[in-house]
């Protein structure tokens, strides 16, 4: 009687491990619970928050049910296949153990759960399955949105806080789909059962927009709201602070140990004369042509940038240690370097070579967009070929950049500032900037890197040859 009514215990709760989330990722960090003990989910719906070396990311729970336990509190590091929640999967049958009060300790991993037919493997957990669509609203306040630090303010974004709203509902791969097209999910009209977007909705609305996409509203001041706190911080006295590295600050020591240590670095540095590129600027605002894209330096920066990689192709490249090759890359996965509160990312715009003047404002911010609420994918930071720094908004000069791993030059882009420059002969005010490159000194050679700066440089002077070089 006693085996029996164990293996019914046994049937009626299912455990969720921590998913392999991709990118050889191991381990990841519990941010926030969405559920307690209790509660009541549906197939697909987000139980919880969890920041990896890479990004935050949402996980979904695989099947319906009231939660039991949650196995770790949040703030803990959690290796992948560790059981995080216990969800029992048949309620109000037999005389189950009462829902803690708290989370407990961990406790041993039990078997993994199969997948549920019918439904493919995803980024987390198994999707959705076609049956289960309604999403449970959310108890409490909703997550602290970590806003971006400067350094994705000023020139290299300026967008004004997103007022949050209500999530669109998608399966993972949808939103997948959505996000290498380019189309907001908020704005797309859903035909699916229950109002849930589908991939043909996706793609109908990817048609219907214009090459010209809307970028979000203007605003200079840098965005005020603190990143949340460590989940351990030791006080020594008043003398000295101890902070976990972990996360997103882990994955920067060690990517920058690697780059330094394994690519050798050559930097060099141009100062230029950008006026006509900040009037260029002025008057792309006022274009009727450029109406609702975000126009700003950084963004005839990055076209310069892509102008000087078509003409100069050999330094799009990385270098192969294994097979001991030097791959050269035919697109360009241009990367930014954005300094948010949980630790600098460089998330990438795919194919940015094919893309227009407008689009390419669209994407940046689009991209910045997404770094400010902290939700860039792992997939947005992976594959970068070259990459764009913007010290400038610190009021820095330039600065002696480390390559992002795997690729083979980074731009440092320093403050624009009014001085005295001799121009025409005459010594007068102008806007001015240095730039800074460095690049993998065993793939690309002190012509070939000068060559790209020095393109990048007569650009910025004369923007004009982005037309007759493009």
């Amino acid at each position: 009687m006693t085996t029996m009514t164990d293996t019914s215990n046994a049937a009626r709760f299912r455990e969720f491990k921590m998913p392999d989330v991709g990118e050889g990722l191991t381990e990841a960090e519990i941010l926030k619970w969405y559920v307690q003990p209790g509660d009541t989910v549906t197939d697909g719906q987000v139980v919880c928050e969890v920041e990896t070396a890479k990004a935050a990311v949402e996980l979904p729970i695989p099947f319906d049910g009231v939660v039991h336990e949650l196995r770790f509190p949040e703030g803990t590091t959690v290796d992948v296949g560790q059981v995080i929640i216990a969800v029992d999967v048949a309620p109000g049958s037999g005389d189950a153990a009462p829902a803690p009060a708290a989370p407990p300790v961990a406790e041993p991993e039990p078997s993994e759960p199969e997948a549920p037919k019918g439904r493919q493997p995803v980024l987390v957990g198994y999707g959705v399955s076609e049956s289960s669509t309604k999403r449970r609203a959310r108890k409490g306040s909703a997550a602290p949105v970590p806003a971006a630090a400067a350094a994705i303010q000023g020139e290299m974004n300026g967008h004004a806080a997103v007022v949050p709203q209500s999530r669109p509902l998608a399966k993972p791969p949808v939103r997948k789909l959505a996000k290498d097209l380019g189309i907001d999910l908020a704005q797309v009209v859903p035909t699916g059962k229950d109002g849930v977007i589908t991939r043909e909705d996706v793609r109908a609305a990817a048609a219907s927009v214009p090459a010209q996409a809307p970028a979000p509203v203007v605003a200079e001041a840098a965005p005020t709201t603190e990143a949340p706190a460590p989940a351990v911080v030791t006080t020594v006295g008043a003398r000295e602070t101890r902070i976990p590295v972990k996360g997103v600050r882990k994955a920067i020591a060690q990517a920058m140990v690697g780059s330094a240590f394994t690519a050798p670095h050559v930097t060099e540095f141009v100062t230029v004369d950008v006026t006509r590129t900040m009037k260029l600027v002025a008057e792309l605002k006022e274009d009727k042509d450029m109406a609702g894209v975000r126009v700003n330096p950084l963004l005839i920066i990055a076209k310069a940038l892509l102008v000087a990689i078509k003409r100069n192709p050999e330094v799009n490249a990385a270098w192969d240690e294994a097979n001991q090759e030097i791959v050269q890359k035919h697109y360009v996965n241009l990367g930014i370097a954005a300094a948010t509160p949980r630790g600098l990312i460089v998330p990438n715009i795919k194919d940015a070579h094919e893309q227009t003047l407008p689009q390419l404002a669209a994407s940046l911010g689009e991209l910045v967009s997404t770094a400010r609420e902290g939700k860039t994918s792992p997939a947005a930071m992976a594959g970068g070929t070259v990459t764009i720094t913007n010290v400038g908004v610190f009021g820095v000069d330039t600065g002696t950049p480390i390559l992002n791993q795997g690729e083979s030059a980074i731009l440092a882009v320093g403050a624009i500032k009014l001085q005295p420059w001799v121009h025409k002969g005459k010594v007068k005010p102008r806007q001015v900037t240095t730039l800074a490159l460095s690049f993998d000194h065993r793939l690309v050679d002190g012509e070939l890197g000068s060559k790209v700066l020095a393109d990048v440089a007569a650009i910025l002077e004369q923007p004009k040859r982005l037309i007759t070089w493009a």
